[in-house]
Formats: C-alpha cells, sequence, structure tokens
C-alpha cells in the first residue's frame, strides 16, 4: 500500500459564496507537493466588517509550507476566484498561471501592487497540460458570465480529478466558448476520481437558460423607450455589456461607457482576443452633444457600490450627464444576497428624479451563470465521478449538492473550508481539519479577524467614545479637574444637563475619593474612571460607550 496521499482542502469558498481558494495536495502526509486553485476576495459590509475596504482568506496554513507550493491556477477573472492574487504574492511567491484574458485582468492586479506582470505566465487551453510537480493541470473551457472560464483537470499519480470552477452549460454564450458536452465526455473518459463542483444553483430546479436568450428581450425594450437609456450589469459579464451595447447600436443609439471596471473589462477582453466586433464607443464628454434619445450608456453599479456610476447618476450628474423625467434605467443583473437595500436606494432616487426603472424581476433581461439543479445532474452525468464534493456555495447549497449525487448513485461529501480530504483509494476520508478564517486589507494593511480592530470600530460605531484625560502633579494629586471628549454621543441625557459636565462632574468626585495607592497605579486609574463613565453614561442615555483614559504625569 502507497504511503502517499492525495488531498483537497478549501481554504476558503466551501460554506460561503466568495473567497475562493483551494488547495490540492500529493505525497506522503505532511511532505505533500501542492497546488492552489484561485485566490479571491469576498466584499466587506458596514454591518460586520465597516471600513474594511476587501476580506480575503487566512492563507496562514499555505504560507507555513510555501517552499512546497508549485504553483497558482486561476480558473476565470471573477473578484471571487482573482481578487486575492496581488495581495497574496509576496507571502507565496508561487508562479501564477492563467489563460490570457484572464491572465490580461491579474496582470493588472499584480502592477497596481508593484508586483512583476510576469509572474503570471498565459497558458493555452486543453489538451495542452503544464507539469506542477507530481501534477498533470490542464485548463478544460467551460461557459459562465464571464469570458475563458475554465475547468482544471488535475490528473495525479493517484487518479484524474477535475475542478469545475463556477459553470453554466451554456452552447450559445455570445462571447467565450460554448459548452462542449463531447470535449467534457472525452476528458472524463479515462475515469474521474473527483468532481469538485459549483453548488452556487443547486435549488434552482429548472435548466439553465443561455445567455442569447436575453438579446431580443432586451433590443425590443431599448427600441420602444422614448428618452436616454442606461442599463447597469456586472462588468465581466462581456458577453452582457456586449449585448446591451449591440442592442444600443439597433435602436440607433450612441454607446457610452462609464465606470472604470466597465472600460477595464471590454479593454481586456479586445487585448486578449475574446471581443473583436463590439459597437463604437462615445466618450462621456461627448455624449452632452448627442440627443437624449439617441443615448445609450453602460455603467457600473448593479449591486448598488455607492461609489460606482449608477449611483452617482441617481444622486446627480456624473462626467456631465444627468438623468432626466422619462428615461429608462435597466438592471441586467440580479441582485446578491445582502446588496438588496444598496439597489432599492439607487431605484427610489430614480424613482423621485421620474426615471422608469427595470429590474430582473420579469426574468427577461438577465440569466445566471451559474448551473441550475438539472445542469448539475447533467454534468455529473456526462463526468461519472467517483466522488462529488460541492463547493462554491454556503452550507445549505453544499448539503443539498451532497443529497443530489446520493440520489443519483455517488459518493458525496460534505467538506466546509478547514475540512481535509484524503482522496486515496477508493473511499474518500476526512483527513484532518485546518484552521481557517478571513483576513481583512483595511486601507494599505492587512489585519487578521481576531486581531481586534474592526470588533473595536464596531464597539465605536455601536456605543460611542469618551475620551477621558486626567493631569497628576509630581506628589501624585489631581491638576485640575478630569475633561472629556465625546464622539457618537447625544449632548445631553436624561438630567437634562451637558452630558459631558456630568461625566466630568461624577469623574471629578471619584478622584478625590481615590486613596493615594490608586492615584499612584495607572492601572487603577484607568479601570476606575472607566467604570465611572460607563456607569454615569448608562444612567443618563441608557448606553455604555467605549472609553479611553489619558492620565498625565507631570514629574
Amino acid at each position: 500500500m502507497s504511503n502517499e496521499r492525495l488531498i483537497y482542502l478549501a481554504l476558503g469558498g466551501a460554506g460561503e459564496i466568495g473567497m475562493n481558494c483551494y488547495v490540492y495536495g500529493y505525497g506522503r502526509p505532511g511532505k505533500e507537493r501542492l497546488i492552489v486553485v484561485d485566490l479571491g476576495v469576498a466584499f466587506p459590509d458596514m454591518e460586520t466588517s465597516p471600513g474594511v475596504d476587501l476580506i480575503l482568506p487566512d492563507i496562514s496554513w499555505l504560507v507555513e509550507r510555501r517552499d512546497r507550493i508549485e504553483a497558482v491556477f486561476i480558473t476565470h477573472a471573477h473578484e471571487d476566484h482573482i481578487g486575492a492574487v496581488a495581495h497574496t504574492y509576496d507571502q507565496l511567491r508561487a508562479p501564477i498561471y492563467a489563460r490570457p484574458f484572464t491572465a490580461n485582468i491579474a496582470q493588472r492586479k499584480m502592477e497596481e501592487q508593484g508586483h512583476p506582470e510576469d509572474a503570471v505566465q498565459v497558458v493555452s487551453p486543453w489538451p495542452q497540460q503544464l507539469t506542477a510537480g507530481p501534477f498533470s493541470v490542464g485548463f478544460l473551457p467551460i461557459s459562465h458570465s464571464i469570458p475563458e472560464s475554465s475547468a482544471m483537470v488535475i490528473d495525479s499519480p493517484d487518479g484524474r480529478v477535475i475542478h469545475s470552477g463556477d459553470f453554466k452549460l451554456d452552447e450559445t454564450p455570445l462571447v467565450g466558448e460554448p459548452f462542449d458536452a463531447e470535449l467534457w465526455a472525452e476528458v472524463s473518459k479515462p475515469g474521474v476520481k473527483a468532481l469538485i463542483c459549483d453548488s452556487t444553483n443547486v435549488f434552482s430546479q429548472h435548466a439553465g437558460r443561455s445567455e442569447a436568450s436575453v438579446g431580443p428581450e432586451i433590443t425590443k425594450l431599448v427600441e420602444q423607450a422614448k428618452g436616454m437609456v442606461v442599463a447597469t450589469t456586472f462588468a465581466s459579464n462581456v458577453a452582457r455589456v456586449k449585448t446591451l451595447a449591440e442592442a444600443g447600436e439597433r435602436a440607433g443609439r450612441s454607446i457610452v461607457l462609464m465606470g472604470r471596471a466597465m472600460k477595464r473589462m471590454v479593454e481586456a477582453a479586445v487585448e486578449s482576443g475574446v471581443l473583436s466586433d463590439f459597437p463604437r464607443i462615445v466618450q462621456p464628454e461627448d455624449a452632452k452633444d448627442i440627443p437624449r434619445e439617441n443615448l445609450m450608456l453602460l455603467v457600473t453599479g448593479s449591486q448598488g457600490e455607492r461609489r460606482a456610476a449608477s449611483a452617482q447618476l441617481s444622486r446627480g450628474k456624473y462626467q456631465g450627464v444627468e438623468m432626466k423625467e422619462g428615461d429608462l434605467f435597466l438592471f441586467s443583473s440580479k441582485t446578491i444576497p445582502g446588496n438588496e437595500k444598496g439597489v432599492i436606494r439607487i431605484i427610489n432616487a430614480f424613482s423621485e428624479q421620474g426615471v422608469d426603472v427595470v429590474d430582473d424581476s420579469t426574468g427577461l433581461y438577465h440569466v445566471s451563470g451559474h448551473a441550475n439543479r438539472p445542469d448539475l445532474e447533467r454534468l455529473t452525468g456526462i463526468v461519472k465521478p467517483q466522488v462529488v464534493i460541492p463547493m462554491h456555495g454556503e452550507h445549505r447549497h453544499l448539503r443539498e449538492h451532497v443529497k443530489l449525487a446520493e440520489r443519483n448513485g455517488m459518493t458525496g461529501v460534505l467538506a466546509v473550508n478547514g475540512m481535509m480530504v484524503d482522496l486515496s483509494g477508493n473511499q474518500p476520508t476526512i483527513a484532518e481539519y485546518i484552521e481557517t478564517g478571513r483576513t481583512y486589507l483595511d486601507g494599505t494593511v492587512q489585519i487578521g479577524a481576531l486581531d481586534g480592530v474592526v470588533r473595536d470600530r464596531i464597539r465605536m460605531a455601536l456605543n460611542g467614545h469618551v475620551v477621558v484625560t486626567v493631569i497628576l502633579d509630581d506628589e501624585d494629586e489631581p491638576l485640575g479637574e478630569p475633561w472629556c471628549e465625546l464622539m457618537g454621543l447625544p449632548e445631553t441625557g436624561s438630567s437634562r444637563a451637558s452630558l459631558a459636565d456630568v461625566l466630568e462632574a461624577d469623574l471629578g468626585q471619584w478622584l478625590a475619593r481615590a486613596g493615594a495607592k490608586t492615584l499612584r497605579d495607572d492601572d487603577k486609574l484607568h479601570e476606575g474612571l472607566k467604570r465611572t463613565v460607563r456607569q454615569t453614561a448608562l444612567d443618563e442615555i441608557g448606553r455604555k460607550p467605549e472609553v479611553t483614559v489619558v492620565v498625565s504625569r507631570l514629574s
């Protein structure tokens, strides 16, 4: 019996949607050579991570084993799969492989962070395979809502594994490769030990629709519009951006791209050869000379992002353009759960301007980029893996996908972040439990989720903050009264007096009662003053604020 094993480990993306990071290893336990598939981010919200810029997977486990990492492979250019490559490069220093469009996006990210662009190497799709230690890895084309998405075919001495990446079974995707069932059957013919599979839409009962199905409906909508038309979608959905632009062109409208991400994605698609016949674009500064009924703007901000073009248009002018009564705004996108408030805020702002808003509630103007339940069954029927390991989903998605696999006569393994699966032999087992978590990019610094920085920020946001300053002379006697600075607290409390005055009076009384031993001990001073502030504030305003005590001693 071999003493080497084939392992799979999710460090992000299994048990959540976003922050994808998967590891495969082969070798003796604890000595495996490793490859990484995807390094993505998740996006913060004000409720749980205020002020944070991005959320990255905690890659401490990988960093400790950096000398064993052969390569990083990126399945496609969505931020939840590619967003962390440049932020983690210094820690991992492993070569990064991607197909041309994805590599173009990755190289831009590397350049922005001051890393060498040639750390990202461009590869061709299947049948080309790259050798990475004990692995041979190939990029197997599959359709998704961004060009050049690929599954990873991972061959090891212990058999073939297919990592699906994000996918849908679209035979007419308009941009990028269509799903090729014959190619997938051919690749699966030698036998597939495990299919690690996208689970996002496992609860959607109807077969997924093709990207081609939305074009006629969008064209009809744009042709019937009277005023200016503005449409938003995911900037990375190049096929949809092209569909929207062509609908505008057919209706005799000039096309304007607004928002950095929208321009960047179209540029990357053209530079990498994915997009060759995009309609002619007019610059925003030239749009003011074109009649409104002859304009169509394609803008960023489909998820209600406050600084994106759609949000800025809803608040007034953006790049010299403003919406007016009778204009049409189209959301050619699905609102990701958690983003509803931002989207509704924009819809209401447009409504106040007299703009007609059309969203995806009819299902006519958007199709998902992920495989629905029947599509998942079709793919597993083609691949016929020994084992199905769901990923890219919340726990409920993974659990349902395991049930679906087992209903179809396959072994399903529920493995969330941190559960290392030993795929050796014919019966997968959970080999180890790895501590996983998240890292916050806060400004230019990466901080651990348990470092307390964000926790303290949330506490200050919820409870307000009081700074207490006390000066003691060289005999450890108070010099004057303590004083307070308040932030995020009401000016007056239940006694109708100034809250700062009430706090300062109670602090002065506490200091007057404090003994010489307490006045000499900074720890006791801090504790007593803090307790006094919190108790007085609770009596006055029903809230215990965060307190910072500054003690200055004159020597």
